[in-house]
């Protein structure tokens, strides 16, 4: 069949009316779907039909059909898990790379995208802090950046004591130390497992999340063979840093490789009035952040960085006859675990394109700026403490005991006018905000103030 552009046309041009339809219908929606899983699938689980469907008509179908069981992530009154909106820039070039239809996973292949996201990495490199010339992959997400960090991190400490795992693979290979903070992220302890580590070790943290130096200091003394030290950039319910210069200082006495999960708060690094929370960060051996979280672009849009050169290359990558090189240079590939993908660094180099350096400072700070102001406003409610010092984008409520502080929370999300989600912290329940969307303002602030407060009569 010879393709017909005009079939694309129309078929985008439906596309995109429905998709300003949703858009538009944002700033006014309730955040909570109208419709569960099970109601959605009573809607599309009917058999497959026999004939072809128009495809104008099949994109009508499923704008229609799915509404109702569409949550409003983009809206800035979401503030469940740290999820973050689109920018504009970042959507018009995340429909291009859909259109281009590009493998990325190689530089011969398609010689611009691996520009744009190779540009992208310096860009991010520069804005971070982080040792120039360092890799940088592009990952579905954090989970995936933190494997990609943690891989390259098993590779290098094995190699240091004699063993190759690529060739050896980890059966009889000299035990692996993995130590990490005992409010790590749960995607840490997910890459662990997808690598064959098990659970880390754990290291005491402090009231605020923040793995303790001390700690660290008496665990490293107990350990012999090759180590490698999981820190957290942005903690889930608090948003505090782990005090990077000193435990990197620390891991790297021992030999340790030390990776730092900066999903969210990496992103901290670069506003001039909050870097110093990260100071040494730059020091460490490999980073992962989302850059669908801070820097709102579109899913999927994991970061890895590895400093150490030609360790990501000699971890992940691979060589056959059939993958053209484009001279001696890393292909994607090389520096992310998939051979096949999507540009997703593309959208990051319009992000970026658009805001300026200006404008990613101006984003991250008016994150946190918004997380306060919640902070401060839900504060003089009756029986709201804030339990966390709001240091970045995140906000943990308690409403003065476990049963009181679950019906607000459920009496809120049955609400849906926001969204927030409930969290377990510090052995009790409670409300968790993060701050992640570039649309969120004073208004909507007011407004889930206000919906807080509604929570709490409703639930008394």
């Amino acid at each position: 069949m010879e393709l017909n552009p005009d079939e694309y046309k129309d078929v985008l041009d439906r596309a995109t009316a429905r998709s300003m339809e949703w858009i538009e219908s944002i700033p006014d929606r309730h955040v909570a779907p109208s419709a569960n899983v099970d109601a959605m699938k009573r809607v599309f689980g009917w058999p497959q039909q026999d004939d072809p469907i128009d495809p104008v008509d099949v994109v009508d179908e499923l704008a229609t059909l799915a509404e109702p069981g569409l949550m409003a992530m983009p809206s800035g009154r979401f503030f469940g898990w740290v999820i973050g909106g689109t920018l504009p820039a970042a959507l018009g070039a995340d429909v291009l790379v859909s259109s281009w239809d590009q493998n990325a996973a190689m530089r011969y292949a398609s010689p611009a995208t691996a520009a744009i996201e190779e540009v992208a990495g310096e860009w991010l490199l520069d804005l971070l802090g982080l040792p120039s010339g360092s890799d940088v992959g592009f990952t579905t997400g954090a989970t995936m950046g933190n494997w990609t960090g943690l891989a390259a991190a098993r590779a290098y400490v094995l190699n240091q004591v004699g063993w190759d795992v690529n060739t050896k693979g980890l059966q009889g290979a000299p035990t692996v130390t993995v130590l990490a903070g005992a409010e790590r992220h749960a995607s840490v302890d997910l890459a662990l497992r997808y690598l064959g580590f098990g659970l880390p070790t754990i290291v005491a943290a402090d009231a605020e999340g923040r793995i303790r130096v001390d700690a660290l200091r008496t665990t490293m003394d107990t350990v012999d063979g090759p180590v490698i030290l999981c820190l957290q950039a942005g903690n889930l319910h608090s948003g505090a840093f782990d005090p990077m210069r000193e435990a990197i200082e620390v891991a790297h006495e021992h030999g340790a490789w030390v990776h730092v999960d900066g999903a969210f708060g990496l992103w901290a690094a670069a506003s001039p009035s909050l870097r110093a929370q990260l100071d040494g960060v730059e020091t460490a051996d490999s980073w992962a952040t989302d850059a669908h979280k801070t820097l709102n672009v579109p899913y999927d849009c994991g970061v890895a960085i590895i400093s150490r050169a030609g360790v990501s290359r000699a971890a992940l990558g691979a060589q056959t006859s059939y993958l053209i090189k484009d001279g001696e240079a890393s292909d994607p590939y090389d520096v992310a675990p998939e051979m096949s993908r999507r540009a997703r660094g593309v959208p990051v180099w319009a992000a970026l394109r658009q805001l300026g350096r200006s404008g990613v400072v101006a984003l991250v700070d008016g994150l946190v700026a918004n997380a306060q102001a919640l902070a401060s406003g839900l504060s003089a409610l009756p029986d709201v403490t804030v339990l966390n010092d709001v240091v970045f984008t995140q906000v943990s409520l308690y409403f003065g005991s476990d049963d009181r502080t679950r019906a607000v929370t459920a009496a809120l999300i049955a609400d849906g006018a926001v969204w927030m989600s409930g969290s377990k912290w510090q052995g009790h329940d409670i409300l968790r905000i993060s701050v992640s969307n570039w649309s969120t303002d004073a208004d909507d602030v007011a407004f889930s103030i206000e919906a807080v407060r509604r929570a709490i009569e409703s639930a008394t």
